[in-house]
């Protein structure tokens, strides 16, 4: 008896439609084989699905058994196949009805039950377009699935209590959509308040430009000056993400297997720190079999590589075509992948090896040579790809040991509240088009919103012939003033704004 029961693929962020079709012949020896292209984990599903079967107090059938996975030319990959393979052969055995427009996707356990699969949210939205009413899952994955309206996620438990809902003796009820209430309150905190940062007003304001627009920001200075504090207190300025950002991010982690059990939509930023051990591909995705990478897992949040000029010169070219698309394909013999990659980039770095070229206090150690050899780590290209560049200054020790008290500086609640009303403006101007913040503008936007005065136009030109700027940092610059504009809550880019775009243009360093 032949019986199909639908799943889908995943390649990428992709989902594709598969059958599998579960053949248990009358005649031959016995066996079980699974073809149509299964990776070792998709194989392995022969031991797992009859101890699981076996283990539920079922008869696993002693007979030919044929498992295809169709299109058989799509390689299928990982054990989310446990549980429609499982049915397909029970339900050649047992008079049990198939569902009609129905998804079944899932890893067993031995014991029967069902375990944590990713890949939960790909397959709802892949249900949700093609027209499917049901999905079954594994119960510890249903609420990443819920959040998709339209559908109905039943949330299973073990292959039993399928049985049982199939047999109309135990209905399982739909899962429901998850509060997000308690994703809401950790918005905004970051590790540090921008309060506890004292002095730096200059770095500080640079970090608010950053997060108002979702500009790349490069902040260079002595050890010990507060650079990762900044860094890490950006988080609690930064607004969260929007419904469409939220649906984007939890497909990336859906498809990596990063939501954690009976984990939900994403609300907050993602941040990544990968240390500057990492090798290319853990940055930027791929394998062969493509997985994201760590810029993909920041898509809509901030990427932060602290140590800027210690990373592998070849990881750091790496992310020219990333920084400037917002996304990148990994291109493979059987296959093509396209991850989104649309981060903000935060990244630290000393002047020179021994870190105190240009201390006050303390004399560099390193010769001409050594600090030029250093600083040409990071490539112009990368360097001209990055909006904002600031100096942060060596804090005096003696302010840190006075009583601070009364002199603590803005907190991130109220610079937050700040970017929020950038932002605001942003969603607003750019509600037709494909693009959230000013950074993501490109030439045709700049000219459609961005539109200068003579005087602006004038004072720029005069600017970038002073200070040679490329074609991508003239563009930069209009974008660094409308944020600067935006921040200040008017819609047209004055000189101040331009000028004060123009302290953070990004330097080339000189030999």
């Amino acid at each position: 008896m032949l019986v199909k029961i639908k799943s889908i693929a995943i390649l990428g962020l992709e989902t594709v439609g598969v059958d599998v079709e579960a053949h248990c012949a009358s005649r031959g020896l016995p066996g079980f084989d699974i073809v149509g292209l299964p990776d070792k984990a998709v194989s392995e599903s022969r031991e797992r699905v009859k101890a699981a079967i076996q283990n539920s107090r079922c008869e696993f059938p002693n007979k030919k058994i044929v498992i295809n996975l169709a299109p058989a030319d799509i390689p299928k990959e990982g054990s989310v196949y446990d549980l429609p393979i499982a049915l397909g052969i029970l339900a050649s055995q047992l008079e049990i009805k198939i569902p009609e427009r129905s998804l079944f996707f899932g890893e067993l356990s031995m014991d029967g039950n069902m375990r944590h699969t990713k890949g939960v949210f790909l397959l709802a939205l892949f249900a949700k377009e093609q027209g499917f009413e049901n999905i079954f899952v594994p119960k510890d994955s249903a609420a990443e699935a819920s959040i998709i309206q339209g559908i109905n996620v039943y949330p299973v438990g073990s292959i039993n209590e399928l049985l049982w809902h199939l047999f109309g003796r135990k209905i399982i009820k739909k899962a429901c959509a998850s509060s997000e209430e308690a994703q809401d309150a950790q918005i905004g905190m970051g590790e540090f308040d921008m309060s506890e940062i004292l002095g730096q007003e200059q770095a500080k304001r640079a970090m608010e430009i950053a997060a108002g627009g979702g500009h790349n920001i490069l902040l260079t200075g002595s050890p010990g000056a507060g650079k990762t504090m900044l860094a890490k207190a950006l988080p609690g300025i930064l607004p969260s993400l929007s419904r469409e950002e939220s649906l984007e991010v939890t497909k990336i982690y859906s498809a990596a297997g990063q939501i954690p059990v009976c984990g939900s939509l994403i609300k907050i930023r993602p941040v990544r720190s990968p240390h500057h051990s990492v090798s290319q591909v853990g940055l930027i995705g791929g394998g062969s079999k493509p997985q994201p990478g760590e810029i993909s897992l920041a898509h809509r949040g901030v990427l932060f590589l602290d140590e800027f000029n210690e990373f592998p010169h070849h990881v750091l070219e790496s992310l020219r075509q990333p920084l400037e698309d917002g996304s990148l394909i990994i291109a493979r013999s059987r296959q093509r992948v396209k991850f989104p990659a649309r981060f903000m980039l935060v990244a630290s770095a000393n002047p020179c090896p021994c870190g105190y070229l240009h201390h006050p206090k303390k004399q560099c150690i390193c010769s001409h040579q050594q600090i030029r050899k250093y600083q040409k780590r990071v490539s112009g290209p990368i360097l001209d790809r990055i909006d904002l560049c600031v100096d942060v200054p060596p804090v005096d020790t003696k302010e840190l040991a006075e009583d601070n008290t009364g002199r603590l500086g803005e907190n991130s609640d109220s610079i937050r509240q700040r970017v929020l009303s950038a932002r605001k403006m942003q969603k607003k101007r750019f509600l037709e088009e494909e693009i959230f913040t000013n950074a993501e503008m490109k030439n045709r936007h700049i000219k459609k919103y961005c539109k200068l005065s003579k005087e602006v136009e004038s004072f720029l030109q005069q600017a970038s012939f002073k200070f040679q700027l490329s074609a991508r940092a003239y563009l930069k610059m209009i974008k660094i003033a409308k944020t600067i504009a935006d921040l200040a809550g008017v819609s047209e880019i004055n000189i101040n704004h331009m000028a004060e775009a123009l302290q953070y243009r990004a330097k080339i360093y000189e030999s």
